[in-house]
């Protein structure tokens, strides 16, 4: 029986509606609304199609949104100045740093520049912290997204078998602290785990498969598990194609629940940003 596709276009509309009600009503008390600002560093296509996306859902919410542009000849004590500048204008609600930066611009001490009270993608080790004691309004917004998915199946995590393949800092390991404060048993697969050969393992065991790598087809379609619940995370490009980490059509035969790619997983994650901009305005105040 093929799996039930987890599309998030449907979830992130729902998300969206919540977020525009919260804006409409916090405009009418505060007289005023959220302000999210986007820090480019030189010209970058890729780079230029998120800030498009960004736009589009802001401004479809009620949320302003202003980017603002910087040369990449620009130093990183200059870029570090802007963004303290940007943390004590007190009409600025959120920050964030669009990616790829120019080569000599470290990002994450960028991203760590920005005040917690305004870190609009919650990367701010102290908005971290805020996920390991499981008292987080905001966090990273790709992370948020797939529990955002997980929760729309009506799956109970509790106890649950879960495995995440990637430990990165925006998804493998803020969604590994996430789904245990929800008590799912969880597992963290890396570069490690499949230079041991043992990824098959843990993958088949896998009740909530959560994958994260960027490398087309890692994970074998026949090593899911019957049942199981598969968010693939993984953007690739072959051919003309877009495709995930995991093998879809095979995959799909076993899952009870699989994310297309495109399709899954982005469409929620710039609503959470905007969610994110909205919480941190609802503490500005």
């Amino acid at each position: 029986m093929a799996a039930k596709l987890l599309e998030g276009k449907a979830i992130a509309e729902k998300l969206k509606a919540v977020v525009r009600q919260e804006v409409d009503l916090l405009r009418a008390k505060q007289n005023r609304a959220p302000k999210l600002i986007a820090l480019q560093i030189g010209e970058n296509a890729s780079s230029a199609v998120y800030v498009k996306a960004q736009r589009k859902v802001a401004e479809s919410l009620g949320i302003e949104y202003w980017l603002e542009t910087l040369p990449d000849t620009i130093s990183q004590a200059e870029a570090e100045q802007k963004i303290s500048d940007f943390n004590k204008d007190h009409s600025i609600t959120a920050i964030i740093v669009q990616l790829p930066v120019p080569k000599g611009i470290d990002a994450k001490k960028l991203a760590n520049t920005i005040w917690p009270a305004k870190d609009a993608e919650g990367m701010h080790p102290q908005n971290l912290g805020r996920i390991l004691l499981g008292n987080y309004k905001i966090g990273p917004c790709t992370a948020m997204a797939v529990m955002e998915l997980l929760e729309s199946t009506g799956e109970k995590l509790y106890g649950k078998e879960a495995v995440i393949v990637g430990h990165s800092e925006i998804v493998g390991k803020p969604l590994a602290l996430m789904l245990l404060n929800k008590l799912a048993t969880t597992t963290v697969c890396h570069i490690a785990t499949g230079e041991r050969g043992v990824l098959a393992d843990h993958v088949k065991r896998a009740e909530i498969l959560v994958v994260a790598v960027g490398k087309a087809g890692i994970i074998k379609g026949d090593w899911v598990k019957p049942g199981a619940v598969v968010v693939d995370v993984g953007i690739n490009r072959v051919g003309d194609k877009i495709v995930g980490d995991v093998e879809f059509e095979a995959a799909s035969q076993r899952a009870s629940y699989i994310t297309p790619v495109p399709g899954g997983v982005g469409p929620i994650t710039t609503t959470i940003l905007m969610r994110n901009t909205v919480e941190l305005f609802k503490i500005s105040f």
